[in-house]
């Protein structure tokens, strides 16, 4: 699985990449740093519109959900999806 860390991330340019937010609403009401916002039930009943041509990045508060979702994603067929290493949690700490 690829995995971007939050250092790489924040030296990415937008628009190279479509940024997935799968945590629950209130925990996005709290902070988030943008992008789409499905909630892992809704991500994967919508999996049929996400782009397979261009970088996906998933994050989610600790990283363990999105590396959930993109297991579930790559078994339906996805290859170009990557996680933000450590979630908000870790991306906060480094940007600070």
């Amino acid at each position: 699985m690829k995995q971007i860390s939050a250092t790489e991330f924040n030296a990415r340019d937008a628009g190279d990449y479509v940024l997935i937010d799968v945590r629950e609403a209130w925990e996005r009401e709290i902070y988030n740093i943008g992008g789409l916002h499905l909630p892992m039930d809704e991500l994967f009943k919508k999996a049929a519109e996400l782009p397979k041509d261009k970088e996906v990045i998933l994050y989610c508060e600790k990283g363990i959900r999105s590396v959930i979702a993109i297991q579930r994603l790559e078994a339906q067929g996805f290859t170009n999806l990557t996680n933000l290493a450590g979630g908000m949690k870790t991306w906060k700490a480094s940007n600070l």
